[in-house]
């Protein structure tokens, strides 16, 4: 008597899921994974399609965490967990030797730079002068003479900004470089004057 071939699709024994869920008493599969706890995120839990929506919903990152741990956890994720201080505040003066520093900021001199050119570092008469310069070149485009008020340069630069803005010159390139002096001119006496 021969022996008929056993056919696989019908005799086939169901498949047990490659993990089994971890919520306990299920039977299903664990396809999707839940980290442990804030502390083990780098561990899981795996969980069926239904409990991993309860899991998900009920997660609270926080949880157990104090309203200044959660601003110190938060602040932390904002640099990307590194290192951070103020500007200026982790290298002084004592590193000039150490590293190179081509335009004198930590040699300690103000007003010399490299090779004692007289490079200012934002002091002194140089930058007076040319904040004075700045200011006047602002106060030559908007045609003004202080003493003025907030109220009138805002609304000389309205005018300025309708006679010269680009759409009202078919998008040309002049007037839109024309805007771009006008709104620097604006920061500037702003700046100047009312701060």
């Amino acid at each position: 008597m021969r022996r008929q071939p056993i056919d696989p699709v019908f005799t086939a024994e169901p498949e047990s899921p490659l993990r089994p869920c971890d919520h306990p008493g299920c039977e299903a599969g664990g396809d999707f994974r839940a980290p442990r706890s804030r502390l083990e995120l780098d561990r899981y839990y795996w969980f069926c399609l239904d409990h991993i929506r309860a899991y998900n919903s009920a997660w609270n990152y926080y949880a157990g965490m104090s309203d200044a741990e959660i601003e110190a956890e938060i602040r932390h994720d904002t640099v990307w967990q590194r290192p951070s201080w103020k500007l200026g505040e982790r290298h002084g003066s004592s590193q000039g030797p150490r590293m190179g520093d081509p335009f004198g900021f930590y040699n300690g001199e103000p007003g010399q730079g490299p090779r004692g050119r007289g490079h200012t570092n934002g002091h002194g008469p140089d930058a007076a002068s040319r904040a004075a310069s700045a200011r006047d070149q602002a106060l030559a485009v908007f045609d003004l003479e202080p003493p003025f008020t907030a109220v009138r340069l805002k609304a000389r630069y309205k005018v300025l900004v309708k006679q010269h803005h680009p759409d009202a010159h078919g998008g040309d390139k002049a007037a839109e470089e024309k805007l771009k002096i006008i709104n620097q001119a604006y920061a500037t006496l702003k700046a100047s004057y009312f701060s």
